[in-house]
């Protein structure tokens, strides 16, 4: 998980060292927080390495959200393995509180990256959006959405590759064809399964969500990769997320950029497959990585 650097609060109470230590993990500082638990550092003596914890309290988590998200999270993770995926390693559960033992990715997100240093060299943009697009073509591959893809989800190792974090929108998408490795073929054919569960943040969210519409949730990645590589190189959303009806008019017109920025031509094709221009056609092109 990402670490912070405005959450160093106190260390977590007595009664959730006692559950870690039993398990072996030495509970460190906060690096995350959330609307039902809070993220800490742990060191896990038995392997001698460094991970993220999870705490989720269940007093303040919906019953949705313990019923349903969490659990297709929790299996969502188990079967993925991917170098730009946050690896899961256990789960936890006590009367009161879900406990998630996940890689700890030490270099933050990329939101906060962004907001330190601004707009990426395309060189380094390139590198983020491609690891990117392989670790989302791998989940693709399983018939894995993530459906929450955004700046503050993409954390960094110590060496600044990306991991792919915060699988509680995912879910798997049954298919009735036979499985192909190529990402694109379900994106294709996923006109039986359209999502309705319109999750995610609305600056990421393709027009169709925005309108209420059932989608398909494997372009719905897609445009989310497109407003996460626009805002690499410019260091802002490329739609005003303040005002939804504004938003919607914005997503539907072709993407600009600000005068002041120099975008090569690869970089635009990127962003033109992912954008208003490609949404809909019969045959959408995958996203691929920059060269």
């Amino acid at each position: 998980m990402g670490k912070g650097n405005t959450l160093e609060a106190a260390p977590p109470t007595s009664a959730y060292r006692s559950v870690m230590e039993e398990y072996g993990y030495e509970v460190g500082k906060i690096i995350g927080n959330g609307s039902y638990g809070t993220v800490y550092e742990a060191y896990y003596t038995k392997q001698k390495v460094m991970v993220a914890v999870k705490i989720i309290s269940k007093k303040k988590a919906s019953e949705d959200y313990l019923n349903k998200f969490l659990p297709r999270e929790i299996q969502v993770m188990k079967v993925l393995r991917h170098k730009y995926l946050i690896n899961f390693y256990q789960a936890i559960e006590t009367t009161s509180r879900v406990y998630i033992i996940l890689e700890l990715a030490q270099g933050g997100d990329v939101l906060e990256w962004i907001q330190r240093y601004g707009a990426c060299s395309e060189p380094l943009a390139g590198k983020w959006f491609s690891q990117m697009t392989l670790g989302i073509a791998y989940l693709h591959s399983k018939g894995i959405v993530h459906r929450d893809l955004k700046l503050e989800n993409l954390l960094l190792d110590k060496r600044e590759n990306v991991k792919i974090s915060d699988f509680g929108f995912a879910k798997t998408v049954p298919s009735s064809q036979p499985v192909r490795s190529s990402p694109s073929y379900r994106q294709v054919n996923c006109v039986t399964h359209l999502s309705q569960t319109y999750c995610g943040s609305f600056a990421y969210a393709c027009p169709e969500i925005l309108l209420g519409l059932p989608y398909n949730p494997f372009l719905s990645d897609t445009w989310s990769m497109g407003v996460i590589l626009y805002t690499l190189v410019v260091a802002r959303l490329p739609f005003d997320d303040t005002n939804l009806k504004k938003l919607l008019k914005e997503t539907q017109k072709e993407v600009t950029f600000p005068s002041n920025h120099t975008i090569s031509q690869e970089c635009k094709v990127q962003l033109l497959i992912a954008s208003v221009a490609q949404w809909g056609q019969a045959q959408p092109r995958p996203l691929s990585p920059l060269p």
